[in-house]
């Protein structure tokens, strides 16, 4: 029979510990004294009322093991490969999805896929050709994002501030998922993926840190963003995508029962969500009470609605990616 791949388990950590945005605004104020900072702003621009921050001392991969072990947990059967996606990593070198293989006991084959926030999107775009194509059975897809520590907590002036927006909205997560091999008569699993680029935007935002622009330079360790560049970036991008990989699989929006988005403020949500000709009211919300999620978003809002019972077995859900560079992503999955 011919092989699709479906989900056949979602892990997820997210770090227990807290830091409110009135937290996040307090810390500011007192380490700038010299910079005007208007008190709330971060939570009317983005609606975003806590993130999520990791202990001292926890990894990425850290955090990509606990979501995995969760996984793994609930379906035990072993992996043949561990790809380890997210835009955050424990070295350069070697590839972080050795790092985790490692603390998992696990000696299967391994890499990295990397693309910021699009990362989870694409290790499955990966994992699945690798499962169709006959190279793998069943393949463990691991993210550990750690964003928090690359927020700027002194800033030079308004301007730094600005740039450094959009990295006090952003939280350290963990996720996995297990994609395995189903026959196609079993109607589950992935029925389509799509992905774009717009990559003449790449300089909109950056982590400059560790690359060969600016290998040791102490200031490229921090985010450095134009908030309103990006959303105009995302708006500019247009339906086509994601319209057509419905309209080829004969998918009405009206047969979705839930679309998961990447989300990096609340305020942006609704303006992206019709652009892509979807309604906002069929989107899970999460960035108001986890903030932005980098990668780990897609697989935390699908266990949300899975435990929530919002969607279950036979449920048609649409994921739908964005992430700098930019990029936009979309695969529509039967669970």
């Amino acid at each position: 029979m011919p092989l699709t791949s479906a989900i056949a388990a979602v892990g997820t950590h997210l770090p227990p510990r807290i830091r409110t945005t009135e937290e996040t605004e307090r810390r500011l104020r007192e380490g700038n004294p010299g910079v005007e900072l208007p008190v709330g702003l971060i939570r009317r621009m983005t609606g975003v009322d806590r993130v999520h921050e990791r202990e001292e001392g926890e990894q990425a991969s850290d955090l990509a093991v606990l979501a995995a072990r969760q996984a793994i947990e609930a379906s035990p059967e072993p992996v043949d490969l561990l790809i380890f996606s997210s835009a955050s990593q424990d070295l350069i070198e070697p590839a972080t999805a050795h790092i985790v293989s490692a603390k998992l006991g696990l000696g299967v084959p391994v890499f990295d896929v990397k693309n910021a926030c699009n990362s989870v999107l694409n290790a499955v775009q990966v994992a699945h050709g690798l499962i169709v194509s006959g190279q793998a059975r069943r393949v463990l897809v691991a993210s550990g994002e750690t964003p928090t520590s690359a927020v700027r907590w002194q800033v030079a002036d308004r301007h730094q501030f600005v740039r450094s927006f959009p990295g006090y909205t952003m939280s350290d997560a963990g996720a996995a998922l297990i994609l395995e091999a189903s026959d196609v008569s079993a109607e589950r699993g992935i029925v389509d993926l799509a992905f774009s680029a717009a990559s003449h935007h790449w300089s909109i935002g950056t982590l400059p840190m560790g690359g060969s622009m600016r290998p040791r330079d102490p200031d490229a360790t921090y985010f450095d963003i134009d908030g309103r560049a990006l959303q105009r970036a995302f708006m500019a991008l247009g339906p086509e995508l994601v319209t057509g990989l419905l309209e080829r699989n004969g998918i009405a929006l009206a047969d979705l029962d839930l679309v998961l988005m990447h989300q990096v403020a609340e305020p942006h949500l609704g303006p992206i969500a019709d652009r892509l000709g979807l309604g906002v009211e069929m989107i899970l919300p999460t960035v108001a009470q986890h903030g932005n999620l980098a990668s780990a978003t897609l697989p935390v809002q699908l266990r949300q609605a899975l435990d929530r019972g919002l969607v279950g077995e036979g449920s048609l859900v649409l994921l739908v990616g964005l992430a700098g560079g930019i990029s936009l992503g979309a695969a529509a999955v039967r669970l």
